[in-house]
């Protein structure tokens, strides 16, 4: 018999909600995502959008329902352009022919210039991904969801492998488009950096429910201590 690496997890984002969903290594958040992005299917449960089943949907359809992802691994074309990123991004919502579609490109061409500015990408915009760092492939990642106004963002350990300047880039991005209604779900082991976007945490471990609410309550409770932080008065954060 397998492990389940998901049991009983059920949890409700609200629009214009930031949630956090955090846990130890091996907790299953990950796999949460990839549950409801369509990348792995569940034996059992339910998966809902607005009251409606995406559950075992492909994940390109799921996207086009509104619910658009980076990994924890960022997933580029070193070939394209960072224009063509956003480009790619866009194309991949609309089914071929799209009546109105378009209408938009001028709103979203402005729309993926903003993004490109403020991430300090836009003097790039030119250059294929493959010459950027790591960090700025992370930001293109995020650019290129943001560019979407998707109706939840969710991003899978945004901060990984990124220098506290390109933190607060992250961070000023997730809080000036929530301020503007997008919704998001965030994996992330920054504590600090939860607590500060976070309106919301659910905490897994060991493929289960452990808590769920705000920050500043979740952090006091003695079971997400042991489980994600260290035992209380351990002098850590884990």
């Amino acid at each position: 018999m397998g492990v389940a690496a998901l049991s009983d997890v059920e949890f409700t984002l609200s629009t214009g909600t930031v949630l956090g969903l955090i846990g130890p290594n091996g907790s299953g958040k990950s796999t949460a995502l990839d549950c409801v992005t369509g990348f792995v299917r569940p034996d059992s449960g339910q998966i809902l959008l607005d009251g409606e089943s995406i559950f075992g949907k492909a994940p390109h359809l799921i996207a086009r329902a509104g619910l658009v992802r980076t990994f924890q691994t960022v997933k580029l074309y070193d070939q394209l352009t960072l224009d063509e990123h956003m480009s790619l991004s866009l194309r991949g919502l609309y089914k071929a022919g799209r009546s109105g579609a378009s209408r938009r490109r001028s709103a979203e061409r402005k729309r993926a210039t903003s993004w490109l500015v403020e991430f300090g990408l836009e003097q790039l915009r030119s250059a294929p991904a493959g010459i950027l760092s790591y960090g700025q492939k992370k930001l293109l990642a995020l650019a290129a969801v943001l560019v979407t106004q998707p109706r939840i963002a969710l991003l899978d350990e945004p901060l990984a492998g990124v220098n506290p300047r390109i933190i607060d880039l992250i961070r000023d991005a997730i809080l000036q488009a929530n301020t503007e209604g997008q919704t998001f779900l965030i994996i992330e082991h920054n504590v600090e950096f939860i607590t500060s976007c976070c309106s919301e945490v659910v905490v897994l471990d060991a493929g289960k429910k452990l808590a769920a609410g705000p920050p500043s309550v979740i952090w006091d409770d003695p079971a997400v201590y042991e489980a994600f932080l260290g035992r209380k008065g351990d002098g850590h954060a884990g």
